[in-house]
């Protein structure tokens, strides 16, 4: 069995640390080819010292014998003292080369020296004892940096937001957090598909956002408000409705996402059907399929828990969070496609009106007068050749090229 390879390296950013002593890390997601992700932090003078042994590991691809063969990509030599300026400025060069050096041939992008530099570390999973009075920075870089390479969009150190666990959880896999109520953690990432990725003191691991609340207020608000208009979205896997507000559906179905919940139970439309569904089971139409990010997803048997599930939640406010029900999503969800058909069907009017019209308006006075046939065309004019019609393309590539109202249109007439 072939052991498992690095397949993509992501730089995320990099924190400034103060125990032992002031210094700084880079932080680097890495997945691997059985589809895990693991968060690694290393300085840069180890980096560079990888970088060195794999040279000398592959002379020829480093150019030492021929400068022309060179297909190793460079990296610069780390500086006496490293301060956050150069650290900053070095995160491009750093990008750029994570990114190239998947990129080659598989005796060097699989070789041994590379598994076992980006393999977890105990320090990874379990970083130094923090400064007793200071606190680690964290400093996050844009996704589109690498490509621009502008210093300026560095940003600044982030102050992570801090949420507490409202009842205990038990963690079903090695990357979560077991939770107890009252745990107060901070948000690294916020994922779509309702699994955040936190931090609690020098533990670092997923946790389901359903079992947790910020401490300003019950609401969140970064949530979007309900749009009845609608996203086209296509199903990835199927599930089957385990309340009575979820909805059961197949793989491959076209649907409407109407309010995206940031616990990852978005609420959708299937004709006029609404309920909630997991969105790590969601595309959206016209994306190109991501298998890896498919994979990853099903590896979970089961989507985050809803916070309908939860015993016994314990919150900190007197007023519980604003929630929507079904039964205003549907009534809402259904004066919106009645609005939307009776302007549909207001168009279509107007449209056969004007094409079935025979009357014309004369310019110089308004009485309407029928249009004169067309003179038949005599034997003698010579027949031009008629032009050979191409074939009918296929139901698929019509509808990748209908506009986003045509297929949203269609939706609904074959649910129904």
């Amino acid at each position: 069995m072939e052991p498992t390879y690095v397949r993509h390296i992501e730089l995320l950013g990099f924190e400034k640390r103060f125990y032992p002593s002031q210094h700084y890390v880079y932080m680097l997601l890495i997945k691997w080819s059985d589809l895990s992700e693991k968060l690694i932090y290393r300085r840069y003078p180890e980096i560079h010292t990888f970088h060195k042994s794999l040279k000398e590991m592959f002379p020829i691809e480093s150019g030492d014998i021929d400068a022309k063969d060179r297909i190793i990509p460079s990296l610069p030599a780390p500086k006496w003292f490293d301060n956050q300026k150069t650290t900053e400025t070095r995160q491009g060069t750093l990008a750029g080369y994570c990114h190239a050096l998947i990129d080659l041939p598989p005796k060097i992008s699989r070789c041994q020296l590379l598994r076992d530099f980006f393999q977890v570390r105990p320090e990874d999973e379990n970083p130094p004892a923090p400064h007793p009075y200071k606190r680690n920075e964290t400093f996050m870089m844009q996704k589109d940096r690498a490509t621009r390479g502008n210093t300026s969009d560095i940003s600044g150190p982030i102050i992570l937001e801090t949420y507490r666990a409202i009842a205990d959880y038990g963690k079903s896999s090695k990357y979560e957090l077991n939770l107890k109520t009252g745990d107060l953690l901070e948000i690294v990432e916020k994922s779509p598909n309702g699994w955040w990725f936190c931090q609690r003191e020098s533990q670092r691991g997923w946790a389901p956002a359903s079992y947790l609340e910020p401490l300003e207020g019950p609401d969140e608000m970064e949530e979007p408000e309900p749009n009845y208009e609608g996203e086209l979205y296509i199903t990835t896997k199927g599930y089957t409705a385990a309340e009575d507000d979820e909805l059961t559906l197949g793989p491959g179905e076209t649907i409407e996402v109407i309010h995206k919940l940031l616990d990852g139970w978005w609420v959708v439309r299937k004709g006029e059907e609404t309920g909630h569904y997991p969105s790590m089971y969601l595309r959206k139409t016209g994306e190109k399929r991501d298998v890896g990010a498919e994979r990853n997803a099903l590896r979970r048997e089961t989507p985050p828990p809803r916070r309908s599930t939860i015993r016994n939640p314990q919150s900190i406010h007197a007023k519980g969070r604003q929630k929507i029900s079904q039964d205003i999503y549907r009534r809402n969800s259904r004066h919106y496609l009645q609005q939307r058909g009776k302007r549909s069907n207001q168009s279509r009017q107007m449209n056969r009106v004007s094409k079935q019209s025979p009357l014309v308006e004369r310019r110089n006075n308004s009485e309407n007068i029928r249009q004169k046939p067309r003179a038949q065309s005599t034997p003698e004019e010579p027949k031009k050749k008629m032009p050979v019609v191409p074939p009918r393309p296929s139901a698929e590539l019509i509808l990748e090229r209908c506009t986003e109202d045509t297929r949203k249109k269609l939706s609904i007439r074959n649910s129904t």
